[in-house]
């Protein structure tokens, strides 16, 4: 992980922020700024791996911003910080889900504390690096969620809730396995797979299927379609669990 921050906020110059980039500068991060404006957003070639957003009084004209800044979040797997006044954070996590955002720091700030945080995420992002990436696809938050809360201490583990997030995630990721609902509204896991394998960059990912039927005709539809393996939702979570673990150990042999 790089250490490559944005700071983002109304006036880029004022005291405060000043303050931020010194203390990151010092603590050897790469800071640039930025207003919260999409065009100046969208003009940064190389997204960096760290957004923290200094929000003001005025937040709330800037949803179409705060909008953007989610979705580059989403897409590049981007870290994100928040500094405000309380009301300021929660007009904030109206738009932006609670769960997207790695911590919030209320104003006034404690430049230190926020140092140390962020100290404390790279440090346990670079762990995540090395670990095995796996990318869950499924149109339910609940099983997103469970299923990530099972492998994410052995796993690094992305979610995208439809076939369309989960392509647009790997124009930019590329996971060393993805579970894929078989099931899902507009784009069925046999779409997306069919999506995934007629692209030359992903068309190497191995994909297990992820199915809530386990009787013998819905099986075979599912293997069928030939993917590395299949798993029951209605298995146990330390089967699961288990079945990743073999997959990736017959893999390294």
């Amino acid at each position: 992980m790089n250490r490559k921050v944005l700071l983002i906020g109304e006036n880029v110059s004022s005291f405060i922020l000043n303050a931020i980039q010194d203390a990151l500068k010092t603590n050897e991060y790469q800071v640039s700024s930025a207003s919260m404006n999409v065009r100046e957003l969208s003009l940064i070639e190389e997204k960096p791996d760290i957004f923290i957003v200094y929000a003001d009084e005025n937040i709330d004209r800037h949803s179409d911003s705060l909008i953007y800044l989610k979705d580059l979040c989403v897409e590049y797997e981007r870290r994100l910080y928040l500094i405000g006044y309380n009301d300021e954070l929660e007009q904030i996590q109206k738009i932006i889900p609670e769960d997207m955002i790695n911590a919030t720091f209320e104003r006034p700030l404690n430049v230190k504390l926020l140092v140390e945080k962020m100290n404390e995420e790279v440090e346990k992002a670079e762990l995540e690096e090395e670990k095995k990436h796996i990318l869950i696809v499924d149109d339910s938050g609940t099983m997103l969620r469970t299923i990530k809360s099972w492998l994410s201490h052995r796993y690094k583990v992305s979610m995208a809730n439809s076939g369309a997030m989960a392509i647009t995630f790997l124009a930019s990721n590329k996971p060393d396995l993805i579970l894929l609902d078989y099931e899902m509204p507009i784009c069925s896991g046999p779409q997306v797979m069919e999506m995934i394998h007629a692209e030359t960059s992903t068309s190497d990912i191995p994909i297990m299927f992820l199915t809530a039927k386990g009787d013998r005709e819905s099986v075979q539809k599912v293997l069928d379609l030939k993917p590395v393996g299949y798993l029951l939702k209605t298995m146990k979570p330390e089967e699961i669990v288990e079945s990743i673990d073999k997959f990736f150990a017959k893999k390294s042999k």
